[in-house]
């Protein structure tokens, strides 16, 4: 389908739905225009917010957002690609709802991920018009609290992003903060308590069907096993609105360190606090620790937070070396985690072609790259590549079976009979796939040809 007649589908999906109810809110990145007009008119004297949630420019940016993000149906089996027609043919009555205060979330669909240190994360995938829904009040409702959030704040945000919070982590490393606070809060989105989180809300939100909603959200419930259940505490992972209000909840704790003059990093619940001395770190960590569970009534995680040096702990998925100039460095369990995705994907049980199973490599470790290379270690980056190639021959090697078949395949790729032959007689597949036969036969140059992306790119593949 052509980007104009998708274009042109949406927007008839909200017929009847006013251009200009309220005024528009600022759009994201005009910090000093959103600022001023926060100054300028208080949020206790707007009580027309949810008018400018409901303006046709809105929700439109709204759908592309959601069909964009695609993601999967919820409780009612409704399709992104089904939401335009759906809001067509219904979507007047949404709307009225809306207005009056009387619209109803349904619950959330329980989903769960493993977690890549191990056990699995709990996700709560609201239904696509749900998301719909909270994305036009998440537009409406961000620009009003980025002005308010701390700059030590990274995640979930217009023009932030993790690797800024690991750049900082790196710089305060480098001005001698060489002991690390590392803060973990124990199943922070599933423990955020509600009535601790719309007062917070209520700051910036003065129309009440607004805030009647959202804590309709907050307590929409959980569907597992055909079974609904409530929701009393926690923030539903999986919803457009859960990253703004993790990030309202804890913007209590972002000004408790900048009154204390602290050196931090948060990332959603990541939070590390960059100080001079090993003793400072053990008073921080348990004033802070007193504060979170007094103040947030919330939980942290003893076992998994630890006062040690930077080095030996990770933030973000990166660590960094010792030394005057730190430099970042990937940590040891992404590297794990890593090698343990290549296997997955290219085991021979999976029953798929070389030519898509090298094409779902290639496509993840792109992925992996554009986060991860923001390393300052190359080297790790080629030990990576070579164990990867390596990987990939022992995976054509298991392939070919038996040792005919593998001279036959060493002969075909321009080995002498002398070669194949001392290759072939090798039973280790991971022997191998290190000899200078298999080399010969398998160079890296193939590899790039057939699409696989080199991690290290200064290295000669």
């Amino acid at each position: 389908m052509s980007r104009k007649r998708q274009n042109n589908q949406l927007q008839l999906a909200f017929p009847g739905a006013p251009r200009s109810e309220a005024k528009r809110p600022p759009e994201q990145g005009t910090e000093l225009f959103t600022a001023k007009r926060s100054a300028e008119r208080p949020a206790n004297h707007d009580d027309s917010l949810m008018e400018a949630i409901c303006e046709a420019e809105n929700l439109q940016q709204a759908l592309h957002r959601v069909c964009a993000n695609k993601g999967g149906p919820g409780v009612d089996g409704m399709t992104v690609g089904e939401l335009p027609a759906h809001l067509k043919a219904h979507w007047q009555t949404i709307r009225e709802q809306l207005l009056s205060g009387t619209y109803s979330p349904a619950p959330v669909k329980r989903v769960e991920i493993p977690k890549p240190g191990g056990g699995v994360r709990k996700l709560g995938i609201p239904t696509v018009l749900d998301r719909f829904i909270q994305q036009a009040i998440l537009q409406v409702l961000q620009p009003r609290w980025e002005p308010t959030f701390s700059q030590h704040s990274y995640g979930f945000r217009p023009q932030r992003s993790a690797h800024q919070a690991v750049a900082q982590a790196q710089a305060y490393i480098a001005e001698g903060r060489t002991w690390v606070v590392d803060i973990d809060l124990e199943k922070f989105f599933d423990k955020v308590n509600h009535d601790k989180l719309m007062p917070r809300v209520a700051r910036q939100v003065a129309d009440k069907r607004v805030l009647k909603l959202i804590r309709a959200y907050l307590n929409a419930g959980v569907m597992e096993n055909g079974l609904v259940s409530p929701t009393e505490e926690g923030t539903p992972q999986g919803g457009p609105l859960s990253p703004l209000l993790s990030n309202i909840v804890l913007h209590d704790l972002d000004k408790e360190l900048e009154s204390r003059g602290h050196a931090f990093a948060r990332y959603a619940d990541d939070c590390n606090i960059y100080v001079r001395s090993k003793r400072a770190g053990l008073r921080v960590m348990e004033s802070i620790t007193d504060f979170i569970t007094r103040k947030l009534k919330l939980k942290v995680n003893r076992e998994k937070s630890a006062v040690d040096r930077p080095s030996r702990r990770k933030f973000l998925g990166f660590s960094f070396t010792v030394g005057k100039s730190p430099k970042r460095r990937i940590s040891p369990q992404a590297k794990k985690r890593l090698k343990q995705k290549v296997r997955e994907l290219t085991r021979r049980t999976r029953n798929v072609g070389g030519k898509r199973m090298l094409a779902e490599l290639s496509a993840y470790l792109r992925g992996w790259l554009g986060y991860y290379g923001f390393c300052e270690t190359p080297s790790v980056l080629r030990d990576l590549d070579s164990w990867i190639r390596r990987r990939l021959r022992a995976v054509a090697w298991k392939q070919w079976k038996r040792g005919r078949t593998r001279f036959a395949e060493l002969r075909r790729r321009g080995l002498t009979k002398d070669q194949a032959a001392k290759t072939a007689c090798l039973h280790s597949p991971w022997r191998a796939s290190d000899s200078p036969g298999l080399h010969a036969a398998l160079p890296n140059a193939l590899w790039r040809r057939l699409g696989l992306p080199t991690l290290e790119a200064s290295r000669e593949a």
